[in-house]
């Protein structure tokens, strides 16, 4: 839910299932009700410092903060990189780079297509490391985090590439699945990573 969501969800809850006691620790927030319904709010950007009492309290005002946050998203052919305030997108740069599909066409060899396509794939991977160096580096000393997303696999075969070493360090939750790293996906990314994720469990 998003985080202005958060206290009026909880006193639902309390309307739905009595009064509740609330603990946790950096990552999680537990609620207990009296008719034994149990709710995990699982913390954004954790840690939750300073962690304690009083826990819904210190949790609203926590997923509230407006942060700086880097977003990288990737997929095979197409890239995104961005910095947001909160909800508002400060920089951006979205691309995209043919890569021929799997199944070889037109008489070439299935090894000849297949080099090309490996080629095709690496300079796509290429453009989408330099413009997430190009686009969230000016900010790297103002991040809370780096949001990766787009498809996991393509992501992490980017892992091992030093250039991203900075930003990597940096990488938050939760990663962000999306079809097509456009301007409007990236957009919208915010909703994402800066909601409370939140697991009930009804009473027996």
């Amino acid at each position: 839910m998003p985080p202005e969501r958060v206290h009026p969800w909880i006193d639902g809850f309390a309307a739905r299932h009595g009064p509740f006691t609330a603990s946790g620790d950096a990552s999680v927030v537990h609620l207990r009700a009296t008719d034994g319904a149990a709710a995990e709010l699982h913390v954004p950007f954790p840690p939750l410092d300073p962690p304690g009492p009083p826990h819904v309290t210190r949790l609203v005002a926590h997923a509230g903060r407006e942060r700086r946050v880097g977003v990288f998203l990737v997929r095979l052919g197409g890239y995104a990189a961005g910095v947001f305030h909160g909800d508002s997108l400060l920089a951006s740069k979205v691309g995209s780079r043919l890569v021929q599909g799997r199944t070889a066409a037109g008489g070439w060899s299935q090894q000849r297509f297949a080099r090309r396509r490996r080629n095709q794939a690496s300079q796509a991977y290429d453009d989408a490391v330099q413009t997430a160096v190009r686009v969230l580096t000016p900010y790297l000393g103002e991040l809370d985090g780096v949001v990766l997303g787009g498809d996991r696999r393509a992501v992490d075969g980017l892992r091992r590439d030093r250039r991203l070493a900075p930003l990597l360090a940096l990488e938050k939750e939760p990663f962000v699945v999306v079809p097509d790293p456009r301007l409007a996906v990236l957009r919208d990314t915010p909703a994402t990573f800066r909601a409370v994720r939140v697991r009930v469990l009804d009473p027996p």
